[in-house]
C-alpha cells in the first residue's frame, strides 16, 4: 500500500505564497506521474499541476504564471510552490501519484486565501 502525506497548507492573504509538499514512506518506486489537484466543496476535483517521470510538467492555465511543480532527486516527493495567491485558489489540495496506472491520493490539505 502506498500512503501519501501532504503538508504545507494553511491560511494566507491574497498575494502571499505557500509551498505544499507530498511524500511517501515507500521507497524504490517508479512513479509515472505526480500531481496536485484541488477541490472546492460542491465542485469537481481539478488538476492543478503534474510532473511526469521524464520531468515534463503540465500546469492549469489558471496557475501557469504563479505556481511551480517540482520533485526531489529521488523522484518520490513532489512540491507545489504557490505564489501570488488569489482568493479563488482557496480549496482542498490533494497530491496524486500514478504508479503502474493506479492512482494514489493524499488526505488533502486546506489552502485558504483571504482577500
Amino acid at each position: 500500500q502506498v500512503q501519501l502525506t501532504e503538508s504545507g497548507g494553511g491560511w494566507v492573504q491574497a498575494g502571499g505564497s505557500l509551498r505544499l509538499s507530498c511524500t511517501t514512506s515507500r521507497t524504490a518506486l517508479r512513479i509515472d506521474r505526480m500531481g496536485w489537484y484541488r477541490q472546492v466543496a460542491g465542485q469537481q476535483r481539478e488538476l492543478v499541476a503534474s510532473i511526469n517521470f521524464d520531468g515534463s510538467t503540465n500546469l492549469a492555465d489558471s496557475v501557469k504564471d504563479r505556481f511551480t511543480i517540482s520533485r526531489n532527486k529521488l523522484r518520490d516527493s513532489v512540491y507545489l510552490q504557490m505564489n501570488s495567491l488569489k482568493p479563488e485558489d482557496t480549496a482542498v489540495y490533494y497530491c496524486n501519484y500514478v504508479i503502474l496506472r493506479r492512482d494514489y491520493w493524499g488526505q488533502g490539505t486546506q489552502v485558504t486565501v483571504s482577500s
